[in-house]
């Protein structure tokens, strides 16, 4: 078991969803914390407020490209490469797990199996965080500073 998948349990047994679980990640790599960030990351859990809705971890994806390429102050300009990168993960996340569980919404991917959110959603998570990763680092992002 890899030390990001210890830290991910770790943060779910604390009581934290996958989208924050994704930021907590993200403000770790960079050596930063921010519990509003994460407090604000509550809503996407569940498929936005466990409404079923687009999964948690996808959206939290795309926040936590958010964090390295999103504007921040009213002096900052948005990288030009956020939404492509945010389209490359939807992209990637509609294959990799929207054709496994027949759609993106947490709904289509938890099913009626009670047990699915500490069978599915673990490597999901870590999954998306790889990609994220992976992403960030195509386009020359520094995962540990933020900026390319």
């Amino acid at each position: 078991m890899t030390e990001e998948m210890i830290r991910m349990i770790q943060l779910a047994h604390q009581g934290f969803y996958c989208s924050q679980i994704l930021l907590i990640m993200g403000l770790d790599a960079q050596g930063k914390e921010n519990p509003d960030l994460v407090r604000a990351m509550s809503g996407l859990a569940g498929g936005l407020g466990f409404s079923g809705e687009v999964c948690g971890a996808l959206t939290g994806g795309s926040c936590l490209l958010g964090l390295y390429a999103g504007r921040g102050t009213a002096d900052e300009e948005e990288d030009e490469r956020l939404n492509l990168m945010i389209s490359e993960l939807v992209e990637w996340f509609s294959g990799e797990y929207g054709q496994a569980y027949g759609g993106i919404r947490c709904e289509n991917i938890l099913g009626d199996d009670p047990a699915a959110r500490t069978t599915r959603c673990p490597g999901l998570v870590l999954g998306t965080y790889n990609e994220v990763k992976a992403l960030l680092a195509k386009h020359g992002f520094d995962l540990s500073g933020g900026t390319p």
